[in-house]
């Protein structure tokens, strides 16, 4: 058996389908099934038994011996979220119980950090582990998956294989469910369906033109493509950025969509909210060294080609 927690989620959602491509149909999806919606991601995917998030820890001291491997990308994800104690206990204390469970019953490990924990970048965007610990995020669930990572790595009991990812900025299916957190591609695929144009935030930086901001955009199906490999891999434990390796401008990414959907281009700057603004990250950059030092060739989508997918994507699920 292997284990998707998050597995209603875009990510792990999109991680099962993957999965199942490679026959892996013994699969244990961990969430809470409650959100009709959004639990429509599973449809069509081969699972082989759900269980509770809140009851997955007796459940797995049950089964241990039927579980070969754990992708725990569940969390709250919620960049807005202020509440310390829900974040604490979602993500980095929940964490720390699966880290201790695969300790215990010599389970492989790839769990979801976020490259939220890099803040505004002042220390850089590398996955070198004896910088981890200087790392300031800037909003409480960064700061959430940087208190894993540094108490992973000061664990003296590790699992046989662990993993952590950095996830940068995912894009692709099964994210309709996030709301504002959902992708800027999404956002503007609905925008300009509706609208015509697409609204970008305005610079408020001296270094960067309006709608030259840039960030790591990642394709969700690349992001499953290192998982993969990982669990075919499982040595080489770390933590490790996943990210495309190359930004790209907000500019970028809204051409690409007026592309795709055949519109001309028509792109509105509007100023930066006050309280996100002393906030806003101008630059991310996944350095994916180490990841390919450890082996991971594939070549990442770039931000036309995964729009193009994506876009599709959304186009043949609105025919169903």
């Amino acid at each position: 058996m292997i284990i998707v927690t998050g597995a209603v989620g875009f990510i792990g959602s999109c991680l099962i389908k993957r999965l199942n491509e490679d026959n892996f149909n013994a699969i244990v999806a961990v969430d809470k099934f409650e959100n009709i919606e959004k639990s429509k991601n599973l449809v069509g995917l081969k699972i082989q038994e759900k269980v509770d998030r809140d009851l997955f820890f007796l459940w797995l001291d049950k089964n241990h011996e039927l579980v070969e491997f754990i992708f725990h990308i569940g969390a709250r994800t919620d960049t807005t979220e202020f509440d310390t104690v829900l974040l604490d206990r979602l993500n980095t204390n929940y964490t720390k119980s699966i880290w201790k469970k695969c300790c215990e019953y010599q389970l492989p490990l790839v769990y979801a950090s976020s490259a939220a924990t890099y803040g505004l970048g002042e220390n850089g965007y590398d996955d070198d582990e004896s910088k981890i610990h200087l790392l300031k995020p800037l909003n409480p669930y960064g700061q959430s998956k940087q208190d894993f990572d540094v108490w992973a790595l000061d664990q003296k009991d590790k699992p046989l294989f662990w993993a952590g990812l950095k996830f940068f900025n995912v894009y692709g299916p099964n994210e309709y469910h996030k709301g504002r957190m959902a992708s800027v591609i999404w956002h503007a695929y609905n925008q300009i369906q509706k609208t015509g144009k697409m609204k970008l935030f305005k610079s408020h930086h001296g270094d960067y033109k309006d709608g030259e901001q840039m960030r790591d955009f990642v394709y969700v199906m690349d992001v499953t493509e290192v998982c993969i490999f990982l669990m075919y891999h499982r040595k080489d434990s770390g933590i490790y950025n996943l990210g495309s390796g190359t930004a790209r401008s907000f500019n970028d990414l809204a051409k690409a969509v007026f592309t795709t959907l055949k519109k001309p281009v028509d792109i509105e700057y509007v100023d930066t909210p006050l309280d996100i603004r002393d906030k806003y990250q101008y630059f991310t950059e996944a350095k994916v060294r180490k990841l390919r030092e450890v082996g991971f060739k594939n070549k990442f989508t770039s931000i036309e080609d995964g729009v193009l997918a994506y876009i599709n994507s959304i186009r043949v699920d609105s025919d169903h």
